[in-house]
């Protein structure tokens, strides 16, 4: 896949964890309304939900007291940020916080109601990798819900997207992702669902997208 070479586990961890100081300041307004919407799509299923990527731990207070919230991210500096909010707001309904890669879970098979990864997938060196670890540990019928920049497939604003991916990648994350990334995996995968798309704030350029896991590997539906 293109761009993915030029990213790494190392390099992704550092990145963040050089940003971890300032990223509630920087990242904490633009994608308020995005991580708002995840959350409400999280909580239609409720229960058990992992959230992938949790960094410093923004969504956690949105989550109703009545669900059990795991939060993983490849940073700890990040995750010590999360811990703190964790501590300060005794959020208990916060089950754990660990230092884990997207694309090796630790978790068994099936173990959790809704898998929530917000504006992390394009930062992961292989994607795909964590998409498949994402299906195996969500329930049949639970769903997987993800907010993510799209790239653009053609035209000026695809060429600008491969230009940048060098320096974008140094920042810890790729501008280079089609919506057709997305669309392979699923063909791929055959154990998912396309539930919703819808474009978020700001620009457009964001969306969240939230995937079905099927009771039957080849889309037979949802378990009931």
């Amino acid at each position: 896949m293109a761009g993915v070479r030029e990213m790494d586990r190392d390099q992704v961890a550092e990145a963040y964890g050089r940003w971890a100081p300032i990223y509630d300041l920087l990242f904490g307004p633009v994608f308020r309304q995005g991580r708002r919407a995840a959350v409400v799509a999280a909580e239609r299923i409720g229960g058990r939900i992992l959230e992938v990527g949790v960094g410093t731990g923004l969504s956690l207070s949105d989550y109703v007291k009545g669900n059990r919230i795991t939060g993983i991210d490849i940073s700890a500096p990040m995750l010590d940020k999360a811990r703190r909010r964790v501590e300060t707001l005794k959020l208990d309904h916060v089950e754990g916080l660990s230092v884990m890669d997207a694309e090796n879970l630790t978790y068994p098979d099936a173990s959790f109601d809704v898998i929530v990864a917000q504006y992390v997938v394009t930062s992961i060196p292989h994607p795909e990798k964590a998409l498949d670890e994402f299906v195996r540990v969500v329930r049949p019928g639970g769903e997987i819900i993800l907010t993510s920049r799209i790239g653009a497939e053609t035209g000026l604003r695809g060429s600008i997207e491969k230009m940048l991916m060098p320096m974008t990648s140094r920042l810890g994350w790729r501008t280079e992702f089609p919506w057709g990334r997305y669309e392979r995996w699923a063909e791929q995968s055959g154990a998912v669902r396309l539930l919703e798309r819808r474009a978020l704030p700001p620009l457009g350029h964001f969306s969240l997208i939230r995937y079905v896991r099927l009771s039957d590997p080849r889309g037979a539906g949802p378990a009931s």
